[in-house]
């Protein structure tokens, strides 16, 4: 977590082109996370987060942007989209639930971290159950001699079955039936604590099944059972709201599509608002049920995102608005960032289509000025029909390259060149028609 806001940046940098106004606001907003940690308890809790709105149209990267942060930072994320929420009483996900997602994703990441800190305890575990299955443990009161020979049978086999030469041999394997804990997705936890007790008390006496394996997947099937054993799952949950609690991060995308627009005639949805409003408490700070215990939300992190397209950001709740006091916009893309797209990043599209063509054994490459004319294209595209941002180019590239992608079979071992005329010839027809272009890129 320690990153300081240019490190921040300079990673963003390698995946996400321009932005810098975004990227700076979310990079100075984790790092006074870190800060605050640092504080004096009775100054810790009077330090709220401040909260983002970032404003920008589809595909400029504003979801990328979050995505990149789930990756980097080792924090408890969750992404979700304002528009599957609704009010108490209509059809759609309770807010809350968010709050019980980031739970979850809390858990899984201690629950990971402590997997890995437990990693050779856990190895030595299912080793044991896989040799007392290979080689039976000797009855007690054996000789002195038949005990030493025992136990250098055991260790040969302790070899042979580290290096992999056992991987093929079937044996019979206890697995749990299952702990007894029930997925409730987004019900109360009330309502998951009424399910668990069914199915602890339908499953009751069933508490494994044998199983016939190979070693390979028994190493793999035993390393849950070896988890419970060892780690100890009070700690976890403990570490995970505290986790959830000081370093949660919950993404709200599209949460222009829950803004009533001043100009709309009426109240043609009586629910969004009420999703604002089921919204603000949540933001403000509350505490939620979860299935790892109460979760506090007054220092979760909220980075909301809209296109605003047929809203602006006025028409939420002024109650609302105020929760995200730092206000960030994200520009469009011009033909010169949409080149960039193309190139610059780690894991830019070109990149990916070569790697996906290599597996086939032909070299793709893209000529500089194809590459001109794709961004080109996109970009006036982007200008004739919907601005759809760089989400634009995946539908180009597919499409000027969907021939040598059909036939990449029959060219293994060659070098293919898509060149500018390529990709006139392909285009060229659909961007004339305004209406072509429109259903096609």
């Amino acid at each position: 977590m320690n990153w300081t806001p240019r490190e921040i940046v300079a990673y963003l940098d390698e995946y996400i082109i321009g932005q810098f106004e975004a990227k700076k606001a979310i990079a100075i907003a984790l790092r006074n996370r870190y800060r605050r940690l640092k504080l004096e308890s009775s100054m810790q809790d009077e330090v709220m987060p401040k909260n983002i709105l970032m404003i920008g149209s589809t595909g400029v990267g504003k979801t990328e942007i979050a995505r990149r942060l789930a990756k980097m930072m080792n924090l408890p994320f969750v992404k979700v989209e304002a528009s599957k929420y609704t009010e108490v009483g209509f059809v759609g996900r309770d807010v809350e639930s968010m709050v019980r997602d980031l739970a979850l994703a809390a858990l899984n990441l201690v629950k990971n971290e402590h997997k890995e800190k437990n990693a050779e305890s856990i190895e030595r575990y299912v080793e044991k159950i896989i040799l007392e299955k290979l080689l039976p443990p000797i009855p007690k009161g054996a000789s002195e001699e038949k005990q030493i020979a025992y136990k250098q049978s055991y260790e040969k086999m302790r070899e042979r079955l580290k290096s992999g030469d056992l991987d093929g041999l079937n044996i019979e394997v206890d697995l749990p039936q299952g702990s007894g804990e029930f997925d409730g997705g987004d019900m109360p936890p009330e309502m998951i604590k009424v399910q668990e007790s069914f199915i602890k008390i339908l499953s009751a006496g069933q508490n494994s099944i044998k199983k016939e394996m190979s070693v390979k997947e028994a190493k793999e099937a035993l390393k849950s059972e070896a988890a419970d054993k060892i780690l100890n799952n009070e700690t976890i949950k403990r570490e995970a709201v505290k986790r959830a609690q000081e370093e949660g991060i919950i993404f709200i995308d599209e949460i222009d599509k829950i803004a009533v627009p001043s100009t709309s005639q009426g109240r043609q949805d009586p629910s969004k608002e009420g999703v604002q409003r089921d919204l603000l408490p949540i933001v403000e700070g509350s505490a939620v049920s979860t299935k790892l215990g109460t979760i506090d939300t007054d220092h979760i992190l909220f980075i909301a995102a809209g296109a605003f397209h047929l809203s602006k950001p006025s028409d939420l709740i002024p109650e609302l608005q105020g929760r995200f006091p730092l206000r960030v916009e994200l520009s469009s893309l011009d033909e010169e960032i949409l080149h960039k797209i193309l190139t610059q990043p780690k894991n830019s599209l070109l990149r990916q289509y070569k790697a996906l063509l290599s597996t086939e054994g032909v070299e793709l490459i893209f000529d500089d000025e194809a590459i001109k004319e794709i961004a080109k294209i996109a970009y006036i595209t982007n200008e004739k029909t919907e601005d759809i941002g760089a989400r634009r180019l995946h539908t180009i590239i597919e499409k000027v390259i969907e021939d040598i992608s059909f036939d990449a079979d029959s060219h293994k071992g060659e070098r293919l060149n898509v060149t500018a005329k390529l990709v006139h010839d392909k285009l060229d027809t659909i961007v004339e028609d305004e209406d072509s272009a429109r259903y096609i890129l």
